[in-house]
């Protein structure tokens, strides 16, 4: 237990004080807080292997702070412990409905009590294998895969889009976008990026260089996107120098280093890519309403069923932004035969120009329509992806 971190999270100073102070005689790393918001940061940052905490908080509900805590995968299965004077059953039962591991009231036996927990906690730990490998030391983050079976249907757009409003909707999280679509990628350019990392470029890199500190140090945030991005090939030139077996090697070093990783592949389906896609916690199906584009979508479905991928985890929208004519949202379900969960409104010239300018459309235009269902969309996708990893 030697080294172990703990965080200790109590507005009560002196009550801090003491627990850490014993903790640190015991020879355990302590971090201690004096809000959820401090002790969320510190969480999220220096990934604790036990949070000690009492419940009673002033600035967010105790339910609230343990569902944080459970929803980010750093400290999704980090052993939570609420040390409280409170006895009340109400605040015992929020408490382990929202997922800590136990709740105890402070008294003269809980030091021994606290002591045992320890001992069963990290014993277990201890007996498990050490995982040396970096990209299997955390559970990877959520893979979310952009899919559309033809050209010019907005894909890397709403790829583009809707990453951002994942980031901002979940503030906390760390996200990355990565642009696999060959031969030449279309976000850098969405999202007015210019520099000489892509995707292409780091593929010639040995795989010992291009490791997560390497990614997180490197990869570009474009300014009101909030994601990091790894472009796509500039030009046929340099798609012409990807090293395609690098590629599955280069998402797994993203999956450990990323709460979210967002890949768009575009109508780029091929060997390199469906690895990709069946490994996806959820595949964003885009589909424009011309009949061409449908039944397309439809082959291409049929394909992936054919390879194991399952209908619970396609997440198919309907862009209109992109045209007003065509099939409506029936009709394209009839022919493709699954759910349209989403359908992005008609937006006449804003589509584009917000494209043009390099702005996410929920800033250039955030009382339209379309600004409203994407935030929407992003917050079902993470609901989503969360529930088909937990399957």
């Amino acid at each position: 237990m030697v080294g172990k971190k703990i965080l200790v999270l109590d507005e009560n100073e002196s009550s801090r004080k003491f627990l850490s102070s014993l903790l640190r005689q015991k020879q355990f790393e302590v971090f201690d807080a004096s809000s959820s918001k401090e002790a969320l940061i510190i969480a999220w940052r220096d990934e604790p292997d036990l949070i000690l905490f009492d419940p009673v908080l002033s600035d967010i509900q105790d339910g609230e702070f343990i569902q944080k805590l459970r929803q980010n995968l750093r400290t999704a299965n980090t052993p939570i412990i609420a040390l409280t004077s409170d006895p009340g059953p109400a605040r015992k039962a929020a408490c382990l409905d929202a997922g800590v591991d136990e709740y105890l009231i402070k008294s003269s036996g809980t030091l021994h009590t606290l002591d045992e927990i320890f001992n069963r906690i990290f014993s277990a730990e201890n007996s498990t294998a050490v995982v040396s490998n970096e990209a299997e030391a955390r559970e990877k983050g959520l893979l979310i895969v952009f899919l559309s079976a033809k050209g010019g249907t907005g894909t890397s757009s709403l790829c583009a889009n809707l990453a951002m409003n994942i980031k901002t909707h979940q503030p906390e999280v760390s996200v990355v976008v990565a642009d696999l679509v060959l031969p030449i990628g279309s976000i850098g350019q969405i999202v007015g990026y210019t520099g000489n990392l892509n995707l292409a470029s780091i593929s010639e890199l040995p795989p010992s260089q291009t490791n997560a500190d390497y990614i997180r140090q490197n990869l570009p945030e474009p300014e009101l996107w909030k994601f990091q991005l790894l472009a796509g090939s500039p030009d046929p030139q340099h798609g012409n120098n990807l090293k395609g077996d690098r590629i599955e090697q280069i998402v797994d070093v993203l999956r450990a280093s990323y709460d979210f990783i967002i890949l768009d592949i575009g109508r780029s389906l091929s060997r390199i890519s469906l690895p990709l896609i069946q490994q996806a916690d959820l595949i964003a199906l885009i589909v424009s309403t011309d009949q061409s584009t449908i039944h397309l979508t439809k082959t291409v479905w049929e394909y992936l069923q054919s390879q194991g991928v399952e209908d619970q985890s396609i997440y198919a929208i309907l862009n209109r932004a992109v045209g007003l004519e065509g099939l409506t949202k029936t009709e394209a379900e009839g022919i493709i035969g699954i759910p349209i969960k989403t359908m992005i409104p008609y937006m006449g010239s804003n589509f584009t120009l917000a494209n043009n300018l390099n702005q996410p459309i929920t800033t250039k235009y955030p009382k339209d329509t379309a600004s409203i269902v994407l935030k929407e969309a992003a917050e079902n996708m993470v609901k989503l992806a969360r529930r088909q990893r937990a399957r």
